[in-house]
């Protein structure tokens, strides 16, 4: 192990990695709503099927345990990868075509799954092929670089088909950028087919009997946990308010002053995101790191104040849909503040799953089973928001989202917070 440690240097294989995670993932849940703005398409369509193509997130554990049959996790990362890019290249065809919103969704339904199943392999080499302390050494790489893509996915790119509509058309410009999607996650593919360990082969699961068998204790163990109806509530409700925001800032920024938007152009749209959204939120991760290890660790008092950033910050967007402000700095403000927010309280999602619900025999499993769970909470009140922000209008959807902050803060008040030894 030592040997193949020194052949293969994990910051060789981390950064790319990692940020071949967060680009399709971005490209689908942002940058694509922004796309299909442009093109006309209502906030009802864009944010049901935007969301809806990111279930695969959600259900990724119900086959984590039959690609161990096959091949190795290096195999799947580099494959999944390349596979990824090559759909882009299509979805950029796709724009040209008639159908081209039902095609194009159907394409990046596909890319969910190739992505999907590219964390879970991603994920099982890192745990596979770093010891307790380099997984602990490098896990500020993963985050680094997952947030970098983000700027690039939902800021950079964004900006670049922002100023590309100005020169050459709207639906040329967006092809253009899917295709520099297609192009970056071929080039990992190909990097990363030469420098990613292996990953293991496990030795578990030779029949697809015995995944099943496996997947059901999983399944079961999962459930059996001491209060895991209030766990599952915990996650599903938390992020409410923020699955519904998430999802229509950006097409509120888009939509016209007439309309109670912004009015902004898609190049100030990747500004804020790609600079002061990103920015804002690897600050609040950081310095909410700090304020838990200062408080000792997860319990009553701390997740409030961090449900409190997670949820209040979501005023600014209430402000801005009143007062529809002209500045840019006034719009930029509001966006630093809410990610801010986002990033601070996003921890305290991130810990419960690791001290309450991933603890016990399939640690891995049970915290890939939370994660999904993170991404049904906000899948399911993104898919209904863009019916809402149609029916109610901006301004009375923004508050909407503040009244949905309610049910957060109750289950953080109710939720059980047990031992990590306890929750098992």
């Amino acid at each position: 192990m030592t040997n193949h440690l020194k052949k293969s240097n994990p910051l060789t294989w981390i950064p790319t990695t990692w940020f071949a995670m967060g680009l399709p993932f971005v490209a689908l849940s942002s940058a694509s709503a922004i796309m299909y703005k442009n093109f006309g398409i209502s906030d009802t369509n864009i944010a049901f099927w935007t969301s809806l193509i990111m279930l695969p997130w959600t259900l990724k554990p119900l086959w984590g345990p039959f690609l161990e049959m096959f091949k190795t996790k290096k195999y799947f990362v580099y494959i999944t990868q390349i596979f990824t890019g090559c759909l882009f290249g299509l979805v950029a065809i796709s724009l040209h075509l008639d159908h081209f919103f039902s095609i194009s969704i159907a394409l990046m339904a596909i890319i969910a799954l190739s992505a999907s199943n590219h964390d879970t392999a991603a994920d099982g080499i890192y745990l596979n092929e770093l010891n307790s302390k380099q997984q602990a050494q490098f896990v500020g790489w993963q985050g680094a670089f997952y947030n970098i893509a983000k700027i690039v996915s939902g800021g950079l790119l964004v900006y670049v088909a922002g100023e590309l509509e100005k020169k050459f058309g709207l639906v040329d410009a967006w092809m253009i950028v899917m295709f520099l999607y297609a192009i970056i996650m071929i080039v990992l593919g190909i990097y990363n087919m030469r420098v990613l360990p292996t990953g293991g082969q496990s030795q578990k699961v030779e029949s697809i009997k015995d995944g099943f068998m496996i997947l059901k204790e999983v399944i079961i163990t999962f459930f059996q946990k001491k209060n895991i109806v209030f766990g599952i509530l915990f996650i599903l409700l938390y992020r409410f308010a923020e699955g519904q925001a998430i999802k229509i800032t950006p097409l509120f920024f888009k939509a016209s002053r007439e309309q109670g938007g912004l009015g902004l152009s898609t190049s100030e749209i990747g500004l804020l995101y790609g600079v002061f959204g990103s920015a804002a939120f690897v600050l609040g991760s950081i310095v909410a790191g700090y304020f838990v290890s200062n408080k000792g660790g997860l319990n009553r008092k701390t997740l409030l104040i961090l449900c409190t950033f997670f949820n209040l910050p979501f005023a600014a967007y209430a402000y801005l849909a009143i007062a529809q402000p002209a500045s840019l700095n006034i719009i930029a403000t509001a966006v630093a503040v809410e990610y801010f927010g986002y990033g601070f309280g996003f921890v305290g999602l991130i810990l419960y799953i690791m001290q309450q619900m991933a603890p016990g025999k399939y640690k891995m499993a049970h915290y890939a089973f939370g994660s999904g769970l993170t991404n049904l909470g906000f899948m399911l009140p993104s898919m209904i928001s863009g019916y809402v922000s149609d029916k109610i209008g901006y301004q009375y959807f923004f508050i909407w989202v503040l009244i949905s902050t309610i049910p957060a803060f109750i289950i953080s008040w109710i939720v059980p917070l047990p031992k990590m030894e306890e929750a098992v």
